[in-house]
């Protein structure tokens, strides 16, 4: 099983250095990618969500799903696998900021044509997702993530773990 403390290497080449958010199935924390040199975001599973096979499985249709779109408003995969033990990783672009949900709670609603812009840039992942066949399923501002690393900020859409290709049940 893996630890999620700080120091803890994955993989044999992402050192743990926080975690980041957690969710019912899993867990992402910042990681440094100890072959390239930067940070990366690491996601993996909860030792109680491995037990169910129906959630491994969402787990890699997350990481398919989420590498076949090509937008600027879509955080990138860059790497997905197994530990030894059998446990699956996705590896993901490290992202500042905070999500949607986090950025009105702090601050209450925002300007109309902000929130228009972003409304947008949601409609432009979910477009690229809708071109390859993905239907997201999990609209909400805790999914659409506010980069305030990029000017002017931009939003990516995250967490394609009940998505669905079209066609499919």
């Amino acid at each position: 099983m893996t630890s999620f403390a700080p120091g803890t290497v994955v993989a044999g080449k992402f050192r743990i250095e926080r975690v980041l958010g957690e969710g019912g199935m899993g867990i992402v924390c910042s990681a440094h990618h100890l072959h390239l040199g930067r940070l990366v975001a690491i996601k993996l599973l909860k030792p109680e969500a491995l037990a169910h096979p129906d959630i491994v499985t969402r787990f890699g249709n997350e990481a398919r799903s989420s590498s076949r779109i090509q937008s600027e408003h879509v955080a990138r995969v860059l790497d997905v696998g197994a530990l030894d033990s059998g446990e699956p990783y996705m590896v993901m672009e490290y992202l500042e900021g905070r999500d949607l949900g986090e950025e009105l709670d702090r601050n209450g609603p925002m300007p109309e044509a902000l929130a228009v812009d972003y409304v947008l840039q949601a409609c432009d992942a979910l477009a690229e997702a809708h071109k390859r066949g993905i239907v997201h399923r999990d609209l909400k501002p805790s999914n659409l993530f506010l980069c305030k690393n990029q000017k002017p900020p931009i939003i990516k859409l995250l967490d394609f773990g009940v998505s669905k290709f079209q066609g499919t049940s």
